[in-house]
């Protein structure tokens, strides 16, 4: 093996990653927005979501397999598209959270727990997808190798002896992130380097803090 070869994936050119993993995140994250109830849901229930797909079929035309072509257009779609899913998904977190504070009464609390449980999910997927998009210019910018400096350092990053050096961080990657983020309110195995990625998995871990709480608040509230 040549020094060449020895490098790891993420500092070299590569084929770029997959596009289905973030493409069934991205339907599973409409389908959830779809799911939740009218009052819930910004009005008209299907604007945002129809944008979303339409900006979704869109990035397929244009990467339909790997995510290796830098154009610019793609790029705003892309970004876009993950801005219209943070608006929806804000949207019915605003909505739920004050739902729960300000009234609530009459709510079954298996429907608390899993419309909860929707936006919650949704907010992990639209947090995994800004992650994806931003980390080193986003997936077509590290397939090239654009930028060496990472925005997020993964533990695979730490001991390239013990990772295949093919490894490169791909969008299931992100999501982990975004859901450990979630859940431990604070970084596990992946540390932000630049200061958006601190302020960003900041944001995700007050949301995530606030509705998680105020959730099985709610539920406690109605089983007792």
């Amino acid at each position: 093996m040549t020094g060449e070869e020895r490098v790891p994936a993420w500092l070299r050119e590569t084929d770029g990653e997959h596009r289905w993993p973030a493409a069934i995140a991205v339907l599973v994250a409409i389908v959830l927005q779809l799911s939740l109830p009218s009052d819930l849901a910004p009005h008209p229930q299907l604007l945002l979501p129809a944008v979303e797909l339409m900006l979704f079929l869109v990035l397929v035309v244009g990467n339909p397999k790997r995510m290796n072509r830098e154009w610019r257009y793609l790029r705003i779609t892309g970004v876009g598209l993950v801005v219209v899913a943070s608006v929806a998904t804000a949207w019915s977190a605003a909505l739920l959270l004050d739902r729960l504070v300000t009234g609530g009464k009459g709510i079954q609390p298996v429907h608390l727990l899993l419309w909860g449980g929707a936006v919650w999910l949704t907010n992990v997927i639209v947090f995994a997808l800004w992650f994806w998009e931003m980390d080193r210019g986003g997936p077509a910018a590290r397939a090239l190798a654009r930028k060496v400096h990472p925005d997020f350092l993964f533990s695979q990053m730490t001991v390239p002896d013990l990772v295949n050096v093919d490894w490169e961080p791909a969008f299931v990657d992100y999501l982990y992130l975004s859901f450990t983020n979630a859940t431990a309110f604070s970084p596990t195995d992946t540390l932000p380097l630049s200061r958006w990625a601190k302020l960003t998995m900041m944001a995700e871990s007050a949301i995530s803090l606030v509705t998680a709480a105020l959730i099985v608040a709610r539920a406690v509230n109605v089983l007792s």
